[in-house]
């Protein structure tokens, strides 16, 4: 089986989580991937860190045990119409409310559509710490 995680997810096992990390070493035939969006998130948290050189080469050791996924034309072509579905479907159908409604109301943000796109493209399956 092969998962997308989120950064949630990384960061859990970046700093040692045993619920994630023993979940992770009972499974031996899994492929853990994350998207060059998550990647981005994880170098951002580096950069705020205090601890910013000992905290990117944790990154940098994780990143090198998963799949980086980019992004190309494919998944620009799901990630938009992942994002008109949802907003079709939970915005208000009012207009005139419409406009000034965002993803964001949703509880979506677009670094989570693309990264949501990047597993359907892949037909990963997307773990994620979101509600």
């Amino acid at each position: 089986m092969s998962y997308l995680l989120d950064t949630n997810h990384c960061s859990y096992i970046i700093n040692g989580n045993p619920q994630v990390t023993d979940t992770l070493k009972s499974s031996s035939s899994v492929t853990i991937g994350i998207s060059i969006i998550t990647y981005a998130e994880l170098l951002y948290m580096t950069e705020k860190s205090a601890l910013k050189s000992q905290n990117l080469g944790a990154v940098q050791v994780f990143l090198s045990d998963v799949d980086l996924y980019f992004i190309d034309e494919e998944t620009a072509i799901i990630y938009s119409r992942l994002k008109s579905s949802v907003f079709n479907y939970f915005a208000p159908q009012e207009k005139s409310k419409g406009r000034n409604f965002s993803i964001e109301n949703l509880g979506f943000s677009d670094h989570d559509l693309w990264i949501a796109a990047t597993a359907i493209q892949h037909n990963l399956t997307l773990v994620s710490a979101d509600s």
